[in-house]
Formats: structure tokens, C-alpha cells, sequence
């Protein structure tokens, strides 16, 4: 159990056999009446973020959300399939579990999967990948004073802005949580 008085943020907890992580949260002493806890929650398994408004003190049920590391095998259709680096078993998740995440998957990539009661809720993408950039436009020499960008499909199939020196070949770093690029590799 966990007091809302206890809330930080990214703390899991249980509400209505669901689990929520907690985005944003304010402790409000108003001056008249009780202390409440204003806070912005996501549902893990949905996506969904709702305000919700807790009595200060209220107990809720820690979410014990499970991370395993697993690798990124392969994909046939729709269905992407994941070895567990401990056990060797496969899970095949699919492309609505997934969201944005495959954007950024390469074969034989680490990935942390999120559990709840056995249940795959959801995947966690390390902060940046290494892409290679199959196809941009050719940069015309000299163009560089504007600072301009230029669209560059990576490997994966995701189209992300590039600084104009930037040619097909060139691995790069991009970030997965805001889909931009980052740096050249």
C-alpha cells in the first residue's frame, strides 16, 4: 500500500484492477476544508491520461509492474516476436502493443517489456538508437549557412528531419522519445 502523500512521479500504482502511472501530481491545502492530492495519472495498459483528485492520506495499492529484458527477433505482419535473454521463450506482441516502439526496432535489439499479473502492457525503448538512413535527398554544397533540414528515411522505415550534410549510408542517433534526430553516429 502507498499513501498519496507518497506520490512522485513515475510511481505505479492500482485503481480499479488497472494500473496507473503517475505523470504530475499537487499536494492542495486549501484554506478551508481537507488536504487533497490534484494528480495526473495514465492508464499503463490503455494510454489513457485522466486528472484525478485523491483525499491526502488515501491508500492505494502499489502496481507492481515487471521489466524484462528481452530481444527483438523478427517480423511477419503485424506480429513482432521477442526472446526472453533469461528463459529463451518467445512472446509475439503486436503492432497496437507496441505503439511508436516500432519505429525504432532493429533485429537483435534489447528492449525492457512491461508485465502486469503475466500480462505484456507495454514496452520501454532505450533512450536513443543507432538508425542508418536508407534514403534523403543529395545536400548541394554550401547550403549549410540557412541551418535548413531535410526528411531521411532510416532503416526502419521512420522518417525523421536531418541536418542538410546528412547522406544516405550515415548511421545516426535518434531519439525515442521525441522521434528526432540527434547526432551522427
Amino acid at each position: 500500500m502507498i499513501s498519496t502523500n507518497d506520490f512522485k512521479t513515475g510511481i505505479t500504482v492500482e485503481i480499479d484492477n488497472a494500473v496507473w502511472q503517475v505523470i504530475d501530481f499537487q499536494h492542495v491545502k486549501p484554506g478551508k476544508g481537507a488536504a487533497f492530492v490534484r494528480a495526473k495519472i495514465r492508464n499503463l495498459v490503455t494510454g489513457a491520461v485522466v486528472e484525478r483528485t485523491f483525499n491526502a492520506g488515501e491508500k492505494l495499492s502499489r502496481g507492481h509492474v515487471e521489466k524484462r529484458k528481452m530481444q527483438y527477433l523478427y517480423a511477419e505482419g503485424q506480429s513482432y516476436t521477442f526472446m526472453d535473454n533469461e528463459t529463451y521463450e518467445q512472446t509475439e506482441l503486436s503492432a497496437g502493443q507496441l505503439g511508436d516502439a516500432v519505429k525504432y526496432l532493429k533485429e537483435n535489439m534489447d528492449i525492457d517489456v512491461l508485465f502486469f499479473r503475466d500480462a505484456v502492457i507495454g514496452v520501454e525503448l532505450p533512450t536513443s538508437v543507432v538508425l542508418k538512413v536508407i534514403e534523403t535527398d543529395p545536400g548541394i554544397k554550401g547550403d549549410t549557412a540557412t541551418g535548413g533540414s531535410k526528411p531521411a528515411t532510416l532503416e526502419t522505415g521512420h522518417t525523421v528531419k536531418v541536418p542538410l550534410f546528412i547522406e544516405a549510408g550515415d548511421l545516426l542517433r535518434v531519439d525515442t522519445r521525441s522521434g528526432e534526430y540527434i547526432e551522427r553516429a
